[in-house]
Order: C-alpha cells, then structure tokens, then sequence
C-alpha cells in the first residue's frame, strides 16, 4: 500500500510541475469576444491611475498650508470633501477592474485546462487518491464492525490492524492536501493577486479610501511666519505697514501661484478619467450587442438553451462589472468640475485681495515718499535761510546741527510709522531698545548730552583757549562725544603748543572735580600780580602811590581795550562798581619787613608784554627809593 502510494506521489508531483510551467508560460492572446477579453485596463494602467490620483489628493496638503483665511478654509473644506468622494471612486474603479483581470485570467486557464494533457493527467491522479481513501475508509469500518464481534486473540489482532489502517489513511490524507495545495497553486493567478494586494496597500495609506467618505477638516493655526495680515478680509489693509503689506502681497501672489497648479492638476485627472471612460462604455456596447446574438441563437436553436443560460449569466456579471467602473468614472468627473469651480472661486478671491493689496501698497509707498520729500525739502529751506539770515559761524553752526537732528528723527518716525502695523508693539519694542541702550552705553549718552551743555551760551567753539582741570589748550575739534585740546605750555601770555593732543570725553562737564575754564565770548582779560619786598624803612604809602602810578603809566597803552572787556564782564555778570579796571598795590607786614602786592588787568594776547613793561616800572620805582640811614 505505501509502495502504491509513493508512485503515485512521484507522479502527481512531475504534473503538478508541468501544469505550473504551462500556466506561466501561456501567452495572453486577445480576443474580439466581449466574453473573452473582459478587463478594460491591465493592471499597469490601474496602479498608474491609483498613483496620479493619490498624487493629486496629497495636493490638498498644499492647500491647506495656503489657506490662512476664513473663507480659503471654507473652500479648503469642500475640497477635502470632494478629494474624499473621488478618491474613494478611484479605488472603487480599479477593484471593480482587477474582478474584471482575475475573472477573465480564470476564464483563460479553465479553457487551457480543458486543453490540455496535464490536466487530465492531475484529474486521474485525483481520482485515484479519492479511489485509495475511499477504499481505505470502507476496509477500516469492515475491520472495526469485526472487532465488534471477535473476541481474544482475535480482538487484539484485528485492533492493531485498525491502528495501521489509520495511520495509513492519515498519510494518505496528508498527500491528499499536499496535492489539492500544489493544484490550487498551480491554477491561481499570480498577477490578479498581486494588483489585489497593491491596491489594498494603496488604500491602507489613504485614510480616505478606508471606509465611507466622512470627513472633518481640522482648522490648525497660521504658520509661525505669518502676521495677523493673514485676517485680511476682517481687518482693513489701510490699517497695515508697508512691511506687513509687501509681505501680504508676496504671500498671496504664492497662494495664486498654487491655486493655478492645483487647477491644472485636476484638470490633467480630469482628462484622464474621460480617457478611460470610453473603453467600458465600448465593453458595455459589445456586451449588448452579445446578449441580443445570444437570443437570436436561443430562438433558433432550442438544444443550445443551457449554453445560452451559462453565457447570459456571465455576460450579467460582466455587465454589472463593468457598470461599476462606468458609474464612479461619471461620478468622478462631476465631483472634478465641482473641484475646479471651487478652485475658480477661491481664485478670484485671490485675485481681488491680492489687487487690493497692491493698491493699499502703492497708496502707503506714495505716502511715504511725499511726507520723506516733504521733510527733505523743508529742511533745504531751513538751510538756506540759515545760511541767508544767520551771519554768526557758530549759532550758524548750532542751527545746522539742530536741522540735521530733527530731520533724521522725523525720517525714522516716518518710516516706523509707514513700515510697521501696530504702534503700541513698536513703540513697546522700542521703549524697551532704548532701555538697554541706555544702560549699555551711559556714558556715551552722558558725553552726547554734555556736548550740548558745551556749546550752549557761555560754551565753547573751535579756537578757544580753554583749561580742563591742570591741562591748558586750544580747541581743535568738538565731537557729540569727545573734545580734543592743543596742549599749551609756558607762562601766560608765553604760551605755545606742545604738539599733543588731549582727548576729553563731553562728560566732564558733569564732572565734581576738575571742570572746564574759558574766557566768555569776546573777553580777553586776565588779572596778574606781582610780589614785591619794600626796602626797610622806606615810605610804605608814598611807594605804594608811586607803584599805583607806575602801572597805570603802563596801562595807559591798552587802556581802551581793558575798559570795553570790563564793561562787557560787568554787563554779563550783572556786578555793579567801577567800570574801568585798575591797577592796585596791596600792602602785606611780614616777618622780614612789608611786601607790596601789585595786581593789574592784562590782555591775554598782549600779556608777555604788559609784565615786562610793568616789571621794569617797579623795578624802577623801587630802586629809586633812597636806603634808610643805619640805626645808631
């Protein structure tokens, strides 16, 4: 029985190989039969439309990125729903067409099987296995009703002989379903199959496709980039900067520019979908005509009523097949021209926002230009007049330097009024820059202001002689935050350059020790004094009136000078006395007898000269006093 069993494997094995290799190797032949050729697309063609449309359905990922709008997200959300509806057609259609594919492979290989010798090869081998487990059944019931009635030695043996009999029935059923697997292998068809599973695992990755159409359209937040001039249509665009304005009109210029691709997106699916539509209606065509010869052979000939039967049948199925690619094309097509005029809609919209966003542009721009021309040429004006009516260089100077201030800080409050949206945000934006620069540069702030406190009424201005704590020179420039002095050197009147420089930072005016010394505008005096010992017991009042004289002779020379500066101080300090600067002698008792302490007013450029000349008058004076008689 096993030696049996065995060959009768071999066999069926080498059938089974054969069988395989002829269904691969078949080639596919096309047929005008309706019947025959039943699918309208291969299986490439349907992956292909699968893979344009779930390519044009991830489109709506870009529109949602677009739509920053109240009413794009309307738009966005009727679209998601049509996108929905064709999606879930398109995979209704290639289901529909891979039935028709595995349906007409199916057909194809029963007529080879039919045909072909290794069929009935596997068709004998399968009915000998059924012969072998049938026979092997019956023989184990025989033995088991014996077993019923045997007794002993009897009973045992025939028991044992039940325990072989199964356990060659259970081999000979497990070669059984070895052969009924290899043959149901050997007739599947492999491509079917594999479009089947394709087309799940399309749809598995297209939430859409899972189940029926129900959709709902989270409204996420604006991208981080964007301002609150994504609430264009609920805020005026007059109300915006031209920053936010040119930001908004770039912005809506990209949202056009991919409504426009979308469109034609569709518009290409949409092309593609009538493309197809013409094959199944030309099936569905050929199936009519089909049914109508069918019945014209039914009527003829009655001993063909079954064959009739069995083909109205298939041409039923096909037709209702068929029908269901037809239909979701229709339908695609209707719910593609409602994606389209959306998109028109959304479009226009577009359009019109981003026309009023260029209108709203221009009108800020020209507002922008005509108040900068405006500032500019008022402060041409201003300048000429200066230059026209102030003859001063330096309130000249002072003036110029006011127009320059005011007319950038109008510039930078023009633009940051046209530029930015919300003033409260900038002027909060601001107020806390200026706060830190404050704090980062204080003492640079400090020297700005006190540039101003230098070249106020009494300041000074390039030229003068000035004194900063032990430091004299002359001013050779005055910056908003440094002052730069000739070092001087030398006695009064004596003094000339040194050759260095001395930088100064304006904050000393502020200083508490130090400070700055100048003569005021236009005063060039300055008070000097001589020490001088009297000879004992010389006259103390008759030398002191002699001294008195001698200055006074010197000072003569300058004397209309010294009395206009005089009068200049006293009128610009408001003291009250004599107007006219004196020389005076001041008597001093010391230890070592009297001194005499000349001070008289000098010119400053004339200084060297003046002491010189008042020097040798008191020398003069001095000398000539006769030596007192020595004491007894």
């Amino acid at each position: 029985m096993l030696t049996r069993i065995a060959s009768f494997t071999a066999l069926m094995m080498s059938a089974l190989c054969t069988t395989a290799g002829a269904a691969e190797q078949a080639p596919t032949q096309t047929a005008a039969d309706p019947i025959a050729q039943r699918a309208v697309m291969t299986g490439e063609q349907v992956v292909q439309i699968l893979d344009e449309t779930v390519d044009w359905y991830r489109t709506l990922g870009t529109q949602q990125q677009a739509a920053t709008q109240p009413s794009d997200l309307l738009i966005l959300y009727a679209n998601r729903q049509t996108a929905d509806k064709v999606m879930a057609l398109a995979f209704e259609i290639a289901r529909a067409n891979a039935e028709l594919i595995s349906s007409e492979a199916g057909a194809k290989q029963e007529q080879q099987e039919a045909s072909s010798p290794e069929t009935a090869s596997l068709t004998r081998i399968k009915k000998k296995l059924d012969d072998q487990r049938t026979e092997l059944q019956g023989e184990i019931e025989g033995v088991r009703r014996q077993i019923a009635a045997a007794s002993g030695k009897d009973r045992e043996e025939l028991q044992a002989r039940v325990a072989v009999l199964q356990s060659e029935l259970d081999l000979l059923n497990a070669r059984r379903n070895l052969f009924a697997n290899m043959t149901q292998y050997a007739n599947e068809n492999a491509g079917a199959n594999a479009l089947k599973a394709h087309i799940d695992a399309i749809a598995a990755s297209i939430p859409a496709s899972a189940g029926p159409v129900t959709t709902t359209t989270t409204t996420s937040a604006p991208a981080a980039g964007s301002t609150s001039v994504t609430a264009a249509v609920s805020t005026s665009l007059s109300q915006f900067g031209i920053w936010d304005l040119t930001a908004t009109v770039l912005r809506l210029s990209a949202k056009a520019r991919t409504i426009e691709t979308v469109d034609r997106r569709t518009e290409d699916l949409q092309e593609v979908f009538t493309q197809i539509r013409e094959k199944p209606l030309d099936q569905l065509k050929a199936l009519s005509t089909r049914s109508d010869e069918l019945a014209a052979e039914a009527a003829k000939d009655a001993s063909k009523l079954k064959y009739v039967r069995d083909q109205y049948d298939t041409i039923a199925w096909l037709f209702q097949q068929t029908s269901g690619i037809v239909t979701p094309l229709s339908k695609a097509e209707v719910l593609l021209t409602q994606y389209r005029n959306n998109l028109d809609n959304w479009r226009e919209a577009t359009q019109r926002q981003t026309r009023d966003a260029w209108r709203a542009l221009g009108i800020r721009l020209a507002i922008f230009a005509g108040l900068l021309a405006l500032v500019f040429t008022a402060a041409e004006l201003y300048r000429r007049a200066v230059f026209r009516y102030v003859t001063d260089a330096r309130r000249r100077s002072r003036l110029l330097l006011l127009r320059k201030i005011l007319l950038w800080a109008l510039v930078v409050a023009i633009a940051a009024a046209t530029f930015a949206t919300e003033l409260g945000s900038l002027a909060t934006f601001a107020g806390l820059i200026t706060a830190g620069l404050a704090v980062a540069m204080q003492s640079v702030l400090v020297s700005v202001v006190g540039y101003f406190f230098l070249i106020g009424k009494y300041g000074i201005r390039v030229g003068d002689r000035v004194q900063v704590g032990n430091v004299t020179g002359e001013v050779i420039d005055l910056g908003l935050v440094r002052l730069h002095l000739m070092e001087l050197s030398g006695q009064d009147g004596a003094m000339s350059p040194t050759g260095r420089v001395v930088a100064f930072a304006n904050s000393i005016i502020f200083g508490a020790t130090g400070g700055l010394f100048k003569q005021i505008p236009g005063i060039n005096l300055a008070w000097h004094e001589i020490t001088v010992r009297l000879p004992s017991g010389a006259d103390a009042a008759a030398l002191k009136t002699r001294l008195i004289e001698a200055v006074a002779g010197v000072l003569k020379d300058y004397r209309d000078d010294i009395l206009r500066q005089t009068q200049e101080i006293q009128r610009t300090a408001q003291v009250h006395g004599s107007a006219d600067a004196q020389a005076q002698v001041q008597l001093r008792f010391s230890a070592e007898g009297v001194d005499a302490i000349v001070r008289y007013p000098v010119e400053l450029l004339h200084a060297a000269e003046i002491d010189e000349r008042v020097s040798r008058e008191v020398l003069h004076v001095i000398s000539s006093e006769p030596a007192a008689p020595p004491t007894a």
